[in-house]
């Protein structure tokens, strides 16, 4: 029987590690560059998981318990007439893009109405919003409130955006409102706090 189990269990193992290619990667505690393919970097003072998925060209999405329960997305250096995820459905279900006149105060609107345009939610309420720096340029942090049509959880976020040289660069925080969007939402104040460009 042993020598029927050693095979077996090799060969699940042999499964598992073949699955983990392109699986999440860690994202070790330091500083980090490059960050969504941009020049965005940030100095995280504890571990995070850095998820596989591509949202779109210049996103990059890390969490620490996973993406229901915690996420950090930066949107590095998004271009002028170009929407802030990839679009997967142009024709029926267009994203709105970056404007050429977009000024910082459309920037907490710009991700709502992305939102709304694909179907990610189905309420979702920008809250306070404040002036602010990233990387020592003009900024704005914003609150907001959403529930994604997925799984009707309540959810509170932070984000915190900029415009230089005519790119976005955005950082959110997302999580579920009971619990979790407490448990973390300080290391990722402090991880926004230390961008740099």
């Amino acid at each position: 029987m042993i020598r029927t189990i050693i095979p077996a269990v090799a060969a699940v193992c042999v499964i598992a590690s073949s699955v983990s290619v392109g699986a999440n990667s860690l994202v070790a505690p330091g500083m980090r560059s490059g960050i969504a393919k941009s020049k965005l970097s940030a100095t995280s003072a504890g571990e995070w998981n850095r998820l596989s998925r591509v949202d779109g060209k210049n996103v990059e999405v890390w969490t620490a318990d996973g993406d229901a329960l915690n996420k950090v997305t930066f949107y590095g250096g998004i271009e002028s007439g170009k929407p802030l995820v990839k679009e997967t459905d142009q024709k029926h279900h267009p994203l709105p893009k970056i404007s050429p006149t977009i000024l910082i105060t459309d920037i907490p609107s710009l991700l709502e109405t992305t939102y709304r345009s694909l179907g990610a939610v189905n309420q979702m309420n920008v809250g306070e919003e404040a002036p602010a720096t990233l990387a020592g340029r003009k900024a704005i942090r914003f609150a907001y409130t959403l529930t994604r049509s997925d799984d009707e959880v309540r959810r509170k976020g932070e984000g915190i955006g900029a415009l230089v040289d005519g790119k976005l660069y955005l950082v959110t925080y997302e999580a579920p409102a009971l619990h979790f969007f407490e448990k973390d939402v300080q290391r990722y104040r402090e991880l926004a706090a230390s961008l740099s460009l």
